[in-house]
């Protein structure tokens, strides 16, 4: 029998079905795949390398090498301190990679397998050779999300490399989860400003390259590690993400550089629409001392007319939106400035900061009757996106059942992709991303309308 404080989510189950997030290692995984060299392993089953491989392939279409403990029962008795010396060992004769980023799976986490000891050991025992740089996140699937992964790997890696202080005329570009088109283009934006840059991690290359006539155990591209060892040495560094901005002080890359080597640190939300925009174009301002180059003052005058000229299709539209907290809050950043309403604002992370940065970027969600939903599921959002009937959701593939469900436009962004092509190809950042992004939103909702509609229509 229910009682009065019980939900009628927790009458229908009593656990998680089908997350809005993914594992935890994935993320640490993927942050890896941006660094040059790099060969990520995961301290666990062969089932989780295999999972995580499954999903990245499935998004950039690259081949992606993920090296594996390869837990068996008796290394989950006895632990897994002999399977992690033997793996970095095949990995160094095999690979000879500039680095390795160890992250850790619940298996590993939950016996208690003392990583930063074993790595420690395995530094000591070959000691007479030179071995890349080692770097440990932990990262069990029960505590966090993908994103979790993916800032933790980031930082552990600024961690290994970076030991010295200095005074460099370049800028750090901590970009965040975002794809390999918006990676470009934010290193194109970067340096039309002349500014030199460390951008980590860089996965543009190594996860959406060009084909090759032999297979290439790593893939060319990615942040060099010389590169990242002069991040302590900075101008200033650049972070995406307002929620990540609300974390402790050693829970970001950005921060452990400020605060370890005074490092100058801007951070900014994700640079999605005519607002948030702005604001990375004036940290580029005041970094380099340069105006913004005039190719993106005409850029953000195009944008601005687009909205004018669309605004009578996208006024008084709603919509669902869901995905990783910092890209929920762009989002909804960006349908307030072009008068879509995000009547649902969804997310698998539990940061307990979603509310607080939606409402500053799109104001009263009370008076909106925004609904935030944190540590999501998507069966929760599909009930309440069958009551609150939004003209169209927003989001990556494994909400496409709830926009089959409910009869609404989906519209593609983040990550999964898995069932279109170009989903490392979407631009989402900059004034740039923010046109291409309008334009699907419009184009979605007009083919709604042309297909709901008895006679159809050529014409607009």
């Amino acid at each position: 029998m229910l009682t009065t404080s019980e939900t009628p989510t927790e009458e229908r189950y009593a656990a998680t079905r089908n997350a809005c997030k993914l594992c935890t290692p994935l993320g640490a995984c993927l942050a890896f795949k941006g660094i040059r060299g790099a060969i990520p392993l995961l301290h666990g089953s062969q089932g989780c390398s295999t999972y995580i491989r499954r999903y990245l392939i499935s998004h950039f279409k690259e081949p992606v090498d993920i090296a594996c403990s390869n837990f068996a029962e008796q290394t989950a008795i006895f632990g897994g301190g002999l399977n992690m010396k033997v793996a970095l060992e095949n990995i160094n004769t095999q690979y000879a990679p500039e680095f390795i980023g160890v992250a850790t799976t619940c298996l590993s986490e939950t016996i208690g397998d003392d990583v930063p000891m074993f790595l420690k050991d395995f530094r000591t025992t070959h000691a007479d050779e030179d071995l890349p740089p080692l770097a440990h996140v932990s990262t069990p699937s029960y505590s966090g999300t993908h994103i979790d992964g993916f800032h933790g790997a980031v930082r552990a890696a600024v961690a290994a490399v970076v030991r010295e202080k200095g005074t460099g005329d370049h800028v750090n570009l901590l970009p965040g989860m975002v794809s390999p088109a918006d990676l470009r283009h934010l290193k194109r934006i970067v340096s039309d400003f002349g500014l030199f840059f460390v951008m980590l991690p860089d996965y543009s290359e190594t996860l959406d390259g060009a084909p090759w006539w032999e297979y290439h155990r790593i893939p060319e591209g990615g942040t060099p590690v010389d590169a990242i060892a002069r991040m302590g040495s900075a101008a200033a560094s650049i972070e995406f993400g307002r929620i990540l901005a609300e974390t402790d002080a050693g829970d970001s890359a950005g921060m452990l550089l400020r605060k370890d080597f005074d490092v100058p640190l801007y951070r900014l939300g994700l640079p999605m629409g005519v607002g948030e925009t702005d604001r990375f174009f004036a940290a580029l301002e005041a970094v380099s001392g340069r105006p913004t180059p005039e190719k993106y003052v005409k850029e953000r005058g195009r944008l601005i007319d687009a909205y004018v000229d669309g605004h009578k299709y996208v006024s008084g539209v709603t919509a669902a939106i869901y995905g990783e907290e910092d890209l929920v809050v762009g989002l909804a950043a960006f349908l307030g400035e072009i008068g879509i309403t995000p009547v649902l604002c969804a997310s698998g992370g539990k940061s307990g900061h979603l509310k607080q940065k939606i409402t500053e970027v799109v104001g009263d969600i009370d008076k909106k009757n925004i609904q935030i939903l944190s540590g999501a599921d998507f069966i929760d959002i599909a009930d309440i996106a069958e009551d609150l009937k939004p003209d169209l959701i927003i989001g990556h593939s494994k909400g496409y059942s709830v926009a089959r469900k409910i009869d609404t436009p989906l519209v593609r962004v983040g990550f999964p992709i898995h069932d279109r092509v170009g989903g490392g190809r979407l631009h989402h950042l900059g004034y740039r991303g923010a046109q291409e992004l309008f334009d699907r939103i419009v184009n979605a909702l007009l083919e709604k309308r042309q297909a709901d509609s008895g006679l159809g229509y050529s014409y607009m």
